[in-house]
């Protein structure tokens, strides 16, 4: 996170949007399984050599000199297996195929270039279009690197977008662009960030239940969890909707001493974020998917220290 029904929806307003919104949040007995209180997650009991946690970092972590394939194969020395672009972007998509055919590094998934400027929970139809056709590029740019993913923040809350009106906008959005998703082969992954929305995650499990399509799921951001919950029960709740991890630091001591995004200065492995905890609860849902660094970057010595902290904290050598 940088410091920083169906087509009705869309003519909805006032009163009748919020209506609507609101009865979508009536409780659904099937959406959710509830554990028993008190439960603690189940262990698969996999041991480290298991897991298949494969590491990324973003494209704007690279901070060195060069052409597009000396920065993947930078990435790739240094321990990374995969980087994420943004979309839409200046990138040339030729040569972004010829890098990662020279270097060896994967694309796993895109991230959403506008998702905060044009939210898709906007009050103005014009810039929710825009959004929505962002979100298709990006789709199409994600197939065409072979990238299983779209990063999204789904909506943004204000003063000026009330809660409801972001769930019911959003929603009639993504529903929107779910062919696109179908017909790439591409999934949305939506991301947990300080948006005000989203926040807890029996909600964030409720959102995606409720389009009802196996192309949404969470891109679970670990670090932005840590300064209100607990990593470890959005991972056991959220379950097989997990479809990528981001991985940050994050200590709530800063956070209180020196402002909220103080917080996340704290590296990788010396925060606040119980990480057997959340490997544990990784292990007993089956997570085998990607993880990547969103911090800082730099240059080699920089994105080495990352890889290895990330190696550490998943227990991988």
């Amino acid at each position: 996170m940088r410091p920083i029904g169906r087509r009705a929806f869309l003519g909805m307003s006032g009163v009748g949007l919020a209506g609507a919104a609101a009865a979508s949040l009536a409780p659904r007995a099937s959406a959710l399984p509830v554990p028993a209180q008190g439960a603690a997650p189940a262990s698969s009991g996999a041991p480290p050599a298991e897991r298949r946690v494969k590491k990324a970092l973003k494209f704007g972590m690279v901070q060195v000199e060069g052409s597009l394939e000396e920065r993947f194969r930078l990435a790739k020395s240094v321990g990374f297996d995969g980087i994420e672009l943004d979309s839409p972007s200046d990138l040339d998509p030729d040569e972004v195929l010829a890098a990662m055919a020279k270097s060896g590094i994967e694309i796993p998934g895109m991230v959403d270039s506008v998702h905060w400027q044009k939210t898709l929970g906007d009050p103005d139809p014009a810039v929710r279009a825009a959004g929505r056709a962002a979100l298709e590029t990006a789709l199409r740019d994600a197939q065409r690197y072979g990238a299983t993913s779209v990063l999204l923040v789904p909506a943004v809350v204000n003063q000026r977008i009330p809660y409801d009106h972001a769930w019911a906008r959003s929603q009639a959005e993504i529903r929107r662009v779910l062919p696109v998703a179908e017909e790439t082969g591409v999934k949305i992954a939506l991301e947990n960030v300080w948006n005000k929305f989203l926040m807890s995650p029996l909600e964030a499990a409720r959102y995606v239940d409720e389009l009802e399509s196996e192309h949404v799921g969470w891109h679970l951001d670990v670090g932005n969890v840590v300064e209100y919950g607990w990593p470890e029960q959005w991972v056991r709740i959220l379950g097989p909707r997990v479809l990528k991890l981001d991985v940050k630091g994050f200590s709530r001591k800063k956070s209180d001493a020196e402002g909220k995004w103080k917080g996340f200065d704290a590296p990788i492995g010396e925060d606040d974020c119980d990480w057997p905890q959340v490997v544990s609860a990784l292990d007993a849902i089956g997570y085998r998917g990607w993880a990547s660094a969103e911090v800082s970057g730099g240059g080699e010595e920089r994105l080495r220290d990352i890889a290895q902290r990330m190696d550490r904290v998943f227990q991988q050598a």
